[in-house]
């Protein structure tokens, strides 16, 4: 094939034979360059066929042509068989059905056999393929085997060949990226897929029985796990008499009956405001509902850096139907200057002197969530349906009224300091018998043991019969702290034993002056030493009193 040198020499060589022909003929003769343009460009094109290399140019130039429609075709009916056989699903991580997938490979045989994997300690986006979150034990920071990036893996699954590929794509100037699997399947019947994704919730469910998914917003406006807890006990809250079945029960209804709700064309919403005073419980009986009920926590602060009115909207409406939305010490957001107008610096509120104790936050993204913002996306429009929203304060006062009206926060309830029923709740429950220890022998550690009479028990007088004094001796080296650890086991005390030191123990805590977190961390010092809890509890507790009172 000619090269460009040859093609520049034979044009040359053309020029000069039309300057010769001229040169002789001492003028243009007609057939050499014809007169009108169409002659002109037939007569060069004439000219510039007959040169050996632009034919060979445009021999090439057709035969590349060819083989790219050649490609294209062959490709494109490639993609059009492989529709035809091949089922093609794809799972973005920000989807629940992203975890339901690896949870599902993990639970296939031929995924143990696998020899190219990324393991991870990250809890919310691992396959489990040794132990599950079932294990009560093993919970937190397992290591988990993931498909590896770009990597594709074979596996059947019953009779039916399939592939499954995890990629990541980058997103804003490679600060992050996004994974999502693809999942290929060689069968023409379309049910198949249904059945893997039944199947898949089905296992992921089974694995999360004994623990709940704590999600948290990123700067995306999108809803990422962010932990998984193990359900607390909802018999673990210790509250007034009824307090704790009366919430349960409320939530539970207000999910069974998202029909009466609708027949009446009332929003399938409901909001609980948990109020009153630090370390009450507040919290803590929202995650034991939640592990009660099955749901998930999704927490939202108002405080996040970014957060606007859109982006809190935007939040709200792409939660799922059935979960927990939890706003933590709501009151926060009017201390930094939260108002009816976005922008405004103003607190709207009547008791505005009681929010000037803490300071403004810094920065401009204080003023860029307004109070209108939050209550449409409480009830607005665009508020989504099915969601629990549970909002807990320290300070009620604070609030504006409109935030607590019915529609958005529907059942107010305040929590006080521990009453004397709790105190004696909590502390039958630090030292009950667990079900192993009903089982071993009874033994007695740093100097306490069992009274034949529980009526008859003297914690001031150890000088009578009481049996071996209930303080240690104060030559054991080990007195001051014995009760700290859980390698000094507790006297096993019977039913009667135990409600008679649980009454002691109450009448030596004031009705409504103590945080039952304060009582549950001095029952923390004592809880292999019960005796010692009892006797101790008056001076604690004055001590604990003129604290506050400072």
């Amino acid at each position: 094939m000619a090269s460009l040198h040859q093609v520049v020499e034979q044009l040359a060589l053309a020029a000069a034979s039309f300057n010769h022909t001229i040169a002789v003929n001492g003028s243009t003769p007609s057939n050499v360059l014809p007169s009108g343009p169409l002659k002109r460009l037939a007569a060069i094109t004439s000219m510039l066929v007959s040169m050996s290399a632009l034919r060979d140019w445009a021999l090439l130039l057709v035969i590349g042509s060819l083989f790219e429609v050649a490609r294209r075709s062959l490709s494109s009916f490639w993609t059009s068989l492989v529709d035809a056989f091949f089922i093609t699903a794809t799972f973005d991580e920000d989807d629940a059905s992203y975890q339901w997938i690896l949870t599902w490979l993990s639970k296939q045989p031929s995924w143990r056999d696998i020899r190219y994997v990324t393991v991870s300690t990250d809890t919310g986006r691992g396959v489990y393929a040794q132990q599950s979150y079932s294990d009560r034990d093993s919970i937190s920071k397992e290591p988990s085997y993931m498909p590896a990036e770009s990597h594709s893996y074979t596996l059947w699954y019953k009779s039916h060949w399939m592939s499954v590929t995890r990629v990541s794509v980058s997103n804003h100037g490679g600060w992050s990226s996004r994974d999502s699997l693809q999942l290929r399947i060689l069968s023409r019947r379309q049910r198949i897929l249904g059945e893997i994704l039944e199947e898949a919730k089905k296992n992921w469910l089974e694995t999360q029985k004994d623990s709940l998914t704590v999600w948290v917003s990123n700067s995306d406006n999108m809803w990422i796990p962010l932990a998984r807890r193990l359900k607390r006990p909802l018999d673990s809250i210790v509250l007034d008499p009824g307090v704790r079945e009366f919430l349960v029960e409320d939530v539970e209804d207000f999910l069974a009956n998202k029909a009466w709700y609708q027949e009446r064309g009332i929003p399938f919403r409901r909001g609980y405001l948990l109020y009153g005073a630090p370390g009450s419980g507040k919290t803590s009986v929202i995650q034991a509902i939640a592990g009660e009920l099955c749901l998930d926590v999704y927490m939202l602060t108002l405080s996040r850096s970014g957060l606007d009115d859109t982006s809190l909207a935007t939040l709200l409406s792409n939660l799922p139907d059935r979960c927990i939305v939890l706003m933590e010490d709501i009151d926060a957001a009017f201390y930094h200057g939260l108002s009816r107008d976005s922008g405004s610096s103003t607190i709207t509120s009547s008791t505005e002197t009681r929010a000037r104790d803490r300071p403004p936050m810094s920065g401009d993204s204080a003023g860029r969530l307004s109070l209108s913002g939050i209550l449409n996306a409480i009830d607005g429009i665009t508020a989504n349906e099915g969601r629990v929203l549970f909002a807990t304060t320290n300070k009620y006062d604070v609030l504006d009224p409109a935030l607590c009206r019915p529609g958005r926060m529907d059942l107010r309830l305040e929590f006080h300091h521990a009453s004397r029923y709790q105190a004696k709740e909590l502390f039958k429950r630090f030292f009950a018998p667990s079900p192993v220890e009903v089982t071993e022998k009874n033994t007695v550690t740093d100097g306490e043991s069992h009274l034949g009479d529980p009526h008859l028990i003297d914690l001031t007088s150890p000088t009578e019969s009481q049996g071996p004094t209930l303080e240690p001796s104060e030559k054991s080296s080990r007195s001051l702290y014995s009760g700290l650890f859980h390698r000094s086991h507790a006297p096993k005390l019977s039913a009667q034993e135990l409600s008679v030191l649980a009454d002691q123990f109450a009448t030596g805590v004031p009705e409504r002056q103590i945080t039952m977190a304060a009582l549950q961390g001095y029952l923390m010092t004592h809880k292999a030493t019960p005796f010692k809890a009892v006797t101790g509890i008056s001076t604690w507790v004055e001590k604990e009193v003129a604290e506050g009172q400072h």
